[in-house]
């Protein structure tokens, strides 16, 4: 065989073990469970369920708030409001507190989970994206590739996780939740959720929620995407919503088929 069909022939079996790798990530859709209301003027940055309620993190500079919801009404049953020079990104509970980063200031808060009351702040590099937890850390996105591991009692960095599908970076990670042993990460401005190995930073699958809402009827559909995930452990229910959404859906991943 000439030397070149050795090469071409190597490079058809590399394409084709590439091929093979990339389509092991498995890609699940959803299917509608219930749909609950979702307030239009919550620009959705952050986002999870405890004890019956969700809490909320909303952006916008002079309009970024924390609250608390009532899951079934979508009644804003608490609110703190940040000083107007904040946009407000994501949040996370710790024991009695919530903790919640600031977009481009690199400034974050420390409130009293019950009260809301501000206890400190806390500075940190780059820009600040979102936030989830297990039960010994918190991890926080930026935008990056890169998640941050951090010590939640001293809120400094830790660790550091690369997060890559296929061997590449995946850019974008925005909104976090922490479910069963893995990081849920919504990618900005897709409709896809990864779902991360944390020991690794691989990508285990893809979460398509393609059709879920269409974002084109929304004032502002540029901006008004999908964002939000909050994981209720106790029942094994998985919600998300979008910026402005009218909706917080809860759904369930249902696997598709390999091609």
């Amino acid at each position: 065989m000439p030397r070149w069909s050795i090469r071409l022939l190597a490079f058809a079996l590399l394409a084709c073990m590439t091929a093979a790798h990339a389509a092991e990530i498995p890609v699940y859709g959803y299917r509608v469970v219930h749909a609950y209301p979702h307030d239009t003027g919550a620009y959705t940055e952050g986002l999870f369920y405890k004890d019956g309620y969700l809490y909320e993190s909303t952006g916008q500079v002079g309009a970024s708030t924390v609250r608390k919801v009532a899951l079934e009404t979508g009644e804003v049953v608490q609110r703190h409001r940040l000083p107007k020079q904040y946009f407000g990104e994501g949040i996370v509970d710790w024991k009695d507190r919530l903790v919640q980063l600031t977009w481009q200031s690199g400034t974050g808060f420390v409130y009293d989970l019950a009260s809301f009351t501000p206890q400190r702040n806390f500075r940190y590099e780059g820009e600040g994206w979102a936030l989830t937890r297990d039960g010994t850390h918190l991890y926080m996105s930026d935008g990056t590739p890169v998640l941050r591991v951090l010590d939640p009692e001293t809120l400094e960095v830790v660790h550091r996780i690369h997060v890559t599908a296929d061997g590449e970076p995946v850019r974008n990670l925005n909104e976090l939740e922490w479910v069963d042993g893995e990081i849920y990460a919504n990618v900005w401005l897709t409709d896809r959720i990864a779902r991360i190995d944390p020991a690794s930073g691989q990508v285990t699958g893809w979460i398509d929620l393609t059709g879920l809402f269409d974002i084109s009827r929304l004032p502002d559909p540029g901006d008004d995407v999908l964002n939000g995930i909050a994981w209720d452990a106790a029942r094994k229910r998985l919600f998300v919503t979008g910026k402005c959404w009218p909706q917080l859906f809860e759904i369930e991943l249902v696997k598709r088929p390999a091609r």
